[in-house]
């Protein structure tokens, strides 16, 4: 039955990594376009996606820069395609929600709450930069404050709600399961809820297992059977986060947006080579892995065929 799989999420490239953190950083739109198909042969389920500027890799919200690659992963997969409203931290919710509200995806992304957003620790390990726009973006996030305002939440929701989307909730701390739960009790959002707690990002909370059952207890309480629970663990706890929310029965996420590597000091030449390992670790728990139709299944999505692109 497609209720006890394993649904993949892959999210191809983000906009907290910089090009010059990774060569195998997907930048340009056939980059991204080969990468979110590689995954999807992997066993991905859904592919999470950003746009970013071919040229210098910046983060880049124009509803035009996710045209080229998202035709292209539809004409080449029946993946399911999950797009991006946050952007990057410092755009206002209005760019940010631009290209879902365009193009009408299955699955966008909608971060719960307004959180301190700290990149700056990078530069511990990265001190060459190719491109001019990188040390400061990483360096002021000491002073960023990811703005997720009730009233941003109520904007994104009432602009993407009528194009029949549905929602991966990113919640990186305690406070934003509340804020869920606020708007599913206004009728803003409808069960199933497809929740994603997010660990190990400095401003949220961490990936520590306590941390992991204390998020997944909350939403228990909060939501019921009214949810399904995915995770995702920025950097060195990605796999291990995983591999205790599968064996719990939750849904995964991994990707070059959460961890540029594929094992200690080794960097992930693709993002097929990540859900090509957290596959292993589910088939090794005794799971099987969803296919694309299974998580319309299991999170009641609209279909391939009533998307924009």
């Amino acid at each position: 039955m497609a209720k006890d799989k394993v649904i993949i999420s892959c999210a191809i490239t983000g906009s907290i990594h910089t090009p010059s953190m990774s060569p195998h950083l997907p930048v340009t739109p056939a980059e991204i376009a080969e990468s979110a198909l590689g995954a999807a042969e992997a066993g991905a389920a859904i592919v999470h996606l950003h746009a970013r500027n071919p040229e210098d890799g910046r983060p880049d919200q124009s509803p035009e820069a996710f045209e080229p690659f998202l035709k292209v992963i539809k004409q080449g997969s029946n993946v399911v395609v999950n797009l991006t409203t946050g952007g990057s931290p410092y755009m206002p919710v209005e760019e940010r929600v631009k290209p879902a509200e365009v193009w009408k995806p299955e699955v966008a992304s909608l971060n719960m709450g307004s959180m301190n957003f700290g990149l700056f620790p990078m530069l511990k390990r990265y001190k060459e930069f190719k491109h001019d726009w990188e040390e400061p973006m990483l360096r002021n996030s000491d002073d960023l404050v990811f703005r997720n305002s009730y009233k941003d939440i109520r904007y994104a929701l009432e602009t993407l709600n009528k194009s029949g989307a549905r929602y991966e909730f990113e919640c990186y701390d305690t406070s934003h399961l509340y804020n869920l739960h606020y708007f599913w009790q206004e009728g803003l959002v409808q069960a199933p809820l497809f929740i994603q707690t997010c660990f190990g990002l400095l401003g949220g909370i961490g990936s520590h297992p306590d941390d992991v059952m204390h998020m997944k207890r909350t939403a228990d309480r909060l939501f019921g059977d009214n949810y399904r629970w995915s995770v995702l663990a920025a950097g060195v706890g990605q796999m291990r986060v995983a591999a205790m929310a599968a064996s719990m029965g939750g849904h995964v996420r991994v990707g070059l947006e959460d961890s540029l590597w594929i094992g200690r000091g080794k960097l992930a030449e693709t993002n097929a080579a990540q859900v090509s390992k957290v596959r292993q670790i589910i088939e090794g728990l005794g799971l099987e892995i969803a296919t694309p139709d299974d998580a319309r299944e299991i999170l009641s999505l609209k279909g391939g065929d009533q998307v924009g692109f």
